[in-house]
């Protein structure tokens, strides 16, 4: 499998790329319509798409292997006084729980890698889409001008590794309508369409793309913590009532937040927990699980702990919470 390679968006330049697609208007429309909110912007860029289905009510995730691009989104957020996540990482192994969302919206990116690579991708694509969860994305067609007749250089049978400009080294996977009934073995493809853009603002001749949208094939399985709450846990308060988050200084904790020693979480970590009824800064807590923060776009979970055997509400959880949780998109669960 070859390695993924991030684009060069520092020489990316042209204003088309701050410019939502055409197809992000009818995506926005149909998910819409469809009840579709949980939305991931897989291979964000500089944010175009990101900044588009936020501004349409949607609930954005946004993910890139460009740590430049993540950190433009980022500044175009704090413009817009947004804070939907957004977050560097690799499409190969998606930072996300299962079942975490109701649609992707990944443009000009999956055929960035190679055959191998792209069945990995669709692979975490699918496990992250709930089941019905649909995503539109376009693949490299083999018909097109780069393939046939350009002089880069092959990694497989289907892909080039292109050389100069801001693509420099980036792998470049070409398909036909055989290799996509292949690889969306796991997806009901709801529409595929074979597109020649013979001229365009940034390119001139035999840009040929496949557009997809497909559905992916699975079972509703809900997240069951039922070994988990109701439990006694006891740990350490590494940043204890009052204090400042260590990354986020105009973070404050306005409840102590620790972890189980021995008991790790989907980060490799320690698994974290919110205290709740002590009244003062702690050290160390022992308590019962009474709920679970799952996080949807993220891949640990947090335990909500009872200090003093009070059942808390599902609103007094949400809102002692929420200063923290506010910037991930997550549900409760008793």
């Amino acid at each position: 499998m070859v390695e993924s390679r991030e684009w060069d968006w520092k020489n990316m330049q042209r204003e088309t790329w701050l410019i939502p697609s055409e197809e992000s208007y009818y995506y926005a429309a149909k998910w819409q319509g469809e009840g579709r909110t949980r939305l991931l912007d897989l291979g964000c860029g500089l944010g175009r798409h990101s900044v588009f289905f936020d501004a349409h009510g949607f609930r954005v995730t946004a993910i890139d292997l460009s740590e430049y691009g993540v950190k433009n989104l980022r500044e175009w957020q704090k413009k817009n006084g947004t804070d939907f996540r957004a977050v560097v990482g690799d499409m190969k192994a998606l930072p996300f729980a299962d079942n975490a969302f109701d649609c992707i919206y990944s443009y000009h990116v999956l055929s960035h890698t190679d055959m191998e690579g792209l069945r990995q991708i669709l692979s975490e694509v699918r496990r992250v889409l709930k089941p019905g969860g649909e995503i539109f994305f376009d693949l490299c067609s083999k018909s097109g001008w780069a393939f046939n007749h350009s002089d880069y250089p092959h990694i497989d049978e289907n892909t080039l590794r292109f050389v100069g400009g801001p693509e420099d080294g980036i792998p470049h996977c070409f398909v036909d309508e055989d290799d996509i009934k292949a690889l969306m073995t796991g997806f009901e493809v709801k529409k595929l369409r074979h597109i020649d853009d013979i001229r365009t603002e940034t390119w001139n001749g035999g840009g040929m793309h496949y557009f997809i949208e497909a559905d992916a094939k699975k079972e509703a399985v809900r997240p069951d913590f039922s070994d988990i709450i109701g439990k006694t846990v006891s740990g350490r308060i590494d940043r204890p009532l009052g204090s400042t988050h260590p990354r986020i200084p105009d973070m404050t904790y306005t409840v102590n937040y620790g972890y189980v020693e021995g008991v790790f979480a989907g980060d490799g970590a320690e698994q974290d927990i919110y205290l709740l009824g002590a009244d003062k800064p702690a050290e160390t807590f022992t308590g019962k699980v009474i709920a679970v923060w799952h996080r949807y776009n993220d891949v640990e979970d947090k335990w909500i702990v009872s200090a003093d055997g009070k059942d808390y509400s599902d609103d007094e959880i949400a809102e002692k919470i929420q200063f923290q949780e506010k910037y991930f998109d997550g549900e409760l669960f008793r």
